[in-house]
């Protein structure tokens, strides 16, 4: 049975994102629960995701600038999120990507955390932060290094308040074992296939879309079509690259680049892709569900979050390597089958729906806590 109150601790509350659509199903799943997260500045257009909740926030809230520059601030959330009261909570719930684990329950508290990622770019990704942010050398970047030191010691104690870890793939089970060492259960994040229908069986274009960011690897996807002047790319996105990605697709009248689009024009866009192409290294990959839910196949870096969403050599393809020589090779492979059936593609995209994601993870957390209560009763017999 569930208990009585249930916490959900959320990291930020800034824009709109895919986290912030987990903790749409998140209250969902517990519409009585009270919401906590560091700071909250989440536009008013999207506030009423929130079910008519006002989240609790920390001191970093009321900090100088806080709106715009709080993740300057990172150094200080082990801190703050470590002050959060959950006296009289039976369950904590903490979706994070950065310290929500960290918050302190008691030995008669269950904390279930859901983990988009452990801080990437203070583990294994930190060598290509301080490159892309140009922190290589001198004092800021001894500072960062020191900085990412003490979170990566913070971060595994923070692991050890955790009494069941639900990981969004299994790369990211995998980060988890790795980081932490500790199991985590996999459930795909929820994803909105209501959204997406099959298009026209005429296609055209292949599509990519994308956040423009370096790590997203859209220059790979423009350098392979550049080669390939007889097929015609159209890329969806904005972001920080987008003067490079501009820049590198220069001349090439085969690619074009429409930047943001509206909601209605992006799934006419997927309904109308020959296939959805993608070069990054994803913890997940919700655009690549999409395109499924959307009937289309997806040519992908078989690394990452598209091994848990492409079923190879039905609804699309992974090439080894992140390499324009390795896209040319896939869509050539790609090509060379007869026929890519939109229904398998919108059968797999179904498999993430928000229904299953709201079933699976109650599920679990009910699970969890008859095992909790259970062991709990037996240690109060001795």
């Amino acid at each position: 049975m569930t208990p009585a109150r249930v916490a959900i601790v959320h990291e930020w509350l800034e824009n709109w994102a895919g986290s912030e659509h987990v903790l749409e199903q998140l209250i969902k799943c517990y519409p009585h629960a009270d919401l906590f997260a560091i700071v909250d500045f989440l536009p008013a257009a999207d506030r009423e995701k929130l079910a008519g909740k006002r989240p609790r926030t920390t001191f970093i809230q009321k900090l100088p600038f806080a709106r715009k520059l709080f993740r300057h601030y990172l150094g200080l959330m082990p801190l703050a999120v470590e002050q959060l009261d959950f006296t009289g909570y039976d369950i904590v719930i903490s979706s994070h990507h950065a310290v929500a684990k960290g918050v302190i329950t008691g030995p008669d508290q269950l904390h279930v955390s859901y983990v988009h990622s452990p801080m990437r770019y203070a583990w294994d990704l930190q060598n290509t932060y301080l490159r892309q942010s140009k922190l290589t050398r001198g004092p800021l970047s001894l500072y960062v290094r020191w900085l990412f030191h003490r979170l990566r010691n913070w971060d595994v104690r923070a692991a050890s308040g955790v009494d069941l870890f639900v990981a969004n793939s299994h790369y990211i089970a995998r980060r988890i074992r790795k980081t932490w060492r500790r199991h985590a259960f996999v459930l795909p994040p929820p994803v909105d296939v209501s959204r997406f229908s099959p298009g026209p069986k005429e296609r055209g274009d292949y599509v990519m879309v994308a956040r423009l960011v370096p790590y997203k690897r859209a220059d790979l996807v423009i350098e392979a079509f550049r080669r390939m002047p007889d097929k015609r790319l159209l890329v969806i996105g904005d972001g920080p690259e987008r003067a490079r990605i501009d820049a590198l697709a220069e001349g090439a009248a085969n690619i074009e680049l429409r930047g943001h689009v509206p909601s209605g024009a992006l799934v006419e866009a997927l309904q109308g892709a020959r296939a959805f192409v993608y070069a990054g290294e994803e913890d997940f990959g919700i655009s690549m569900v999409e395109a499924q839910a959307c009937g289309t196949p997806v040519i992908a870096y078989g690394r990452g979050g598209a091994c848990d969403i492409v079923i190879a050599g039905e609804t699309g393809i992974l090439f080894p390597d992140q390499t324009a020589e390795s896209i040319i090779a896939a869509i050539a492979r790609f090509e060379a089958t007869p026929t890519w059936e939109p229904a398998l593609c919108r059968a797999n995209a179904e498999r993430f729906s928000e229904e299953i994601f709201r079933t699976r993870f109650m599920e679990l957390v009910d699970a969890q806590w008859a095992e909790f209560m259970s062991g709990n009763s037996a240690g109060n017999s001795e």
